[in-house]
């Protein structure tokens, strides 16, 4: 594999760039990721075991039933340390890495809540589509037999629609902020009521775009008497504002939040003045390995041009940005999930709530903006305890 020219990364010595506008190159340099990157585990490391599988637990026989048939038969790290607090009400604040299954942990609570708790209701707010669709697949799967109400609000999709849905009387709703704000706004949804709350990828709902919108959601919800905090990072400065909303809350860790997962092995590939980047990237999908790959650029231009030129070379692909309809971008998934497609070009939309199995790699063709950025995106791959590998062409 003589093409790949990683950089070595023991000795590394690139200085940083200078800032740039976002959209453009990025300001990260491969020390920044070097420094927030964990290693494999040694053959000898002891993996996590729980002390319970999920038949020994008290826990609803229907949800137990539920579980068995999803095949969840023991509970994850973050699952393990956080359910009997989240089953008895309190407030938590939960870090755990990318697919290491945060989305059970807050889901299995609020189910057997809502199995054993008259009138509770809960909202989950998400800060994108994808990872929406995916949490009320979830909870389906998870509500089989029992009949819970529950809906998804998202942006792209029919506010009639939502209207009509949000005037009942939902035991679940799902939601990225500006929908919802949107049904409160035409009185179709009131929050008062509603006892629980989940802000699922909390960093990124605390992040100047959204903050308001969380900020006026929780001043909405004059009932809530429980409050869920999950992320895979945690950024810095967000302490008061985590502090505004769930004062006193127990903190759970299954990671550091400031590393990505021991499961997913990183490489950088450096391209060379005068090297055509693209061909580099082909050289790397003739590989068999390269089974289900997601692959990373900064803008919904480049996106667009990389799998114009993967479908030159025979390379079935397809796409997710913001241009792209709701609907074309779950049909883009499904294809990717099924198999269809063997690659999946995106933006950093995708980088939260897309959760298909067996994603092989994960590409960043272009340097992210952050380092939470890289987490999520390379957060793709190595989930459900399997390995994945991650390349970052550097330039």
């Amino acid at each position: 594999m003589n093409y790949k020219k990683k950089i070595n990364t023991k000795n590394t010595s690139v200085k940083r760039r200078p800032p740039v506008k976002k959209g453009k190159a990025s300001s990260l340099s491969p020390q920044d990721l070097l420094q927030h990157t964990s290693k494999l585990p040694e053959p000898s490391a002891v993996p996590f075991v729980a002390k319970q599988a999920y038949a020994e637990m008290d826990l609803h026989p229907m949800l137990l039933k539920n579980l068995q048939r999803k095949g969840y038969t023991h509970p994850t790290e973050i699952q393990e340390k956080t359910l009997i607090s989240l089953v008895n009400g309190d407030n938590l604040i939960g870090i755990a890495s990318t697919g290491t299954g945060k989305t059970g942990a807050f889901l299995i609570p609020i189910v057997q809540q809502l199995l054993t708790t008259p009138n509770t209701r809960y909202l989950v707010v998400v800060p994108t589509r994808e990872l929406a669709l995916q949490v009320h697949e979830e909870f389906q799967q998870l509500n089989r037999s029992f009949g819970f109400s529950s809906v998804c609000f998202i942006g792209g999709t029919s506010v009639g629609k939502d209207v009509a849905k949000a005037r009942h009387k939902n035991h679940l709703i799902i939601s990225t902020p500006g929908r919802l704000l949107d049904l409160v706004g035409q009185k179709a949804l009131r929050l008062q009521n509603i006892s629980g709350l989940v802000l699922d990828e909390f960093d990124r709902m605390l992040d100047m775009g959204f903050i308001q919108s969380v900020q006026t959601i929780v001043s909405l919800m004059t009932s809530r008497k429980q409050t869920m905090l999950f992320s895979a990072t945690i950024k810095p400065g967000q302490e008061k504002l985590i502090h505004d909303i769930v004062p006193g809350a127990l903190t759970v860790k299954a990671s550091s939040g400031t590393e990505s997962s021991s499961n997913v092995k990183q490489n950088m590939i450096k391209v060379s003045d005068g090297e055509n980047k693209f061909d580099v990237l082909h050289n790397l999908l003739k590989e068999s390995s390269f089974k289900k790959v997601i692959l990373f650029a900064e803008t919904k231009r480049t996106v667009d041009k990389i799998n114009k030129q993967l479908a030159k070379a025979g390379i079935h692909s397809d796409v997710i940005h913001g241009n792209k309809s709701q609907n074309y971008r779950t049909r883009a998934i499904t294809l990717f999930k099924s198999g269809k497609i063997r690659v999946l070009v995106a933006t950093d939309v995708a980088a939260r709530g897309i959760d298909v199995d067996n994603v092989t790699h994960v590409i960043n063709y272009q340097m992210p903006q952050s380092i939470d950025s890289y987490i999520h995106r390379i957060g793709r791959t190595g989930r459900a305890g399997k390995q994945g590998m991650a390349y970052t062409f550097i330039n």
